[in-house]
């Protein structure tokens, strides 16, 4: 397996991957989205929302530029594995089931084939109308570092979506009072299945992989919007929907693990390697699931994180591995503390596995 780091389009500078080297990982899972960026124009009472990232002017990327990217990771003895995430820019009617879908449908295919003539084998996605949404951030890991708790009891969690929104981000400005209508898992499920339909055949000409997160947090709705994979059976489903080779998982076993029936997390991982069904894997711990959870360090959690490494040493897993969220450490650089002692710990759980086969 590859040990990797996952950037955000900001951490994509030369440091950083000198960082994720230094530590050991010789892959990148990068994104290429501004989820943290408040870059809306201002255009009038009541239609800006300070702190709410805009994805408006978001543009499908280029060859060129994801090239570009490959090249420079390479310098650092680093290969991009995937491209997380689309814009809400490029599909918001794909989601929404709205008028722009087909055109939009076509970008899709043509960010397909960007991101395979660039040679990375990977995008990942996640079909979710809210996105991540509902967390707050509190002193709960160990020693008092802060950290994501989602808490049912502290939201409304059938809060509506505002025009204009999906995926907590704003592609355009608010047109009216209304919100996103109510979705119902048929209605997402079919509007999934136009998705995969509709990308699969362009992914398996450029040899790329589209591969599903699951939904997180995995409640059974969320703003009113049904979920695609908040149950660990529903990966199955996914797959039956599309039979293709390359619709795979994009597994987030911190995710699978938070989900509130089903089988454990392992057990899904194991089954979804024996059917050859895993892209690549987030790693991240967790205690407590919906409706109340909150991620921890990697190895104080409900998970089973050495059991989660040997499966992979088991069926001779060849995909890239990433740590996930990670709580804060209390210094100057509290994101690159977290993520070497999740790396650390990873990669000495890879080694072990080695020592012991």
């Amino acid at each position: 397996m590859k040990l990797g780091l996952g950037l955000y389009r900001r951490g994509l500078t030369s440091e950083n991957f000198r960082f994720a080297r230094q530590l050991g990982a010789e892959a990148l899972v990068v994104h290429l989205v501004n989820y943290f960026e408040d870059q809306q124009p201002k255009i009038g009472s009541g239609e800006h929302e300070n702190g709410l990232a805009w994805c408006g002017d978001d543009e499908i990327w280029s060859e060129e530029e994801l090239s570009s990217l490959v090249k420079e990771a390479g310098r650092h003895g680093l290969k991009i594995e995937a491209i997380e995430n689309f814009s809400p820019n490029f599909w918001y009617d794909i989601l929404l089931d709205g008028p722009e879908k087909e055109k939009q449908m076509e970008g899709l295919k043509r960010l397909v084939r960007n991101v395979g003539r660039a040679g990375i084998p990977t995008i990942g996605y996640n079909f979710s109308i809210a996105g991540l949404w509902g967390w707050h951030r509190a002193p709960e890991a160990r020693g008092g570092a802060e950290t994501v708790v989602y808490d049912e009891s502290l939201i409304d969690k059938d809060s509506p979506i505002p025009d204009g929104m999906v995926w907590n981000m704003r592609y355009r400005p608010r047109r009216s009072t209304k919100n996103v209508p109510s979705v119902t898992r048929k209605e997402l499920w079919e509007r999934a299945e136009f998705f995969l339909r509709n990308l699969m055949p362009a992914a398996e000409n450029e040899g790329v992989v589209p591969a599903a997160h699951p939904d997180d947090p995995p409640a059974d709705s969320l703003r009113g919007c049904a979920g695609v994979i908040n149950q660990p059976g529903r990966y199955f489903d996914l797959f039956n929907l599309v039979e293709s080779p390359n619709n795979k998982a994009e597994l987030c076993l911190g995710a699978v693990q938070e989900m509130s029936e089903g089988e454990s997390a392992c057990d899904v991982l194991e089954s979804l390697l024996k059917m050859d069904k895993v892209a690549y894997i987030h790693l991240r711990n967790v205690k407590g699931k919906v409706p109340r959870y909150r991620e921890v360090f990697i190895d104080e959690g409900d998970l089973d994180v050495r059991r989660a490494v040997s499966l992979l040493k088991s069926y001779d897993y060849r995909g890239v591995l990433i740590p996930d969220h990670t709580p804060d450490l209390s210094c100057e650089a509290p994101w690159h503390a977290g993520m070497a002692f999740a790396l650390g710990y990873i990669k000495a759980l890879i080694q072990l596995g080695r020592d012991e086969g």
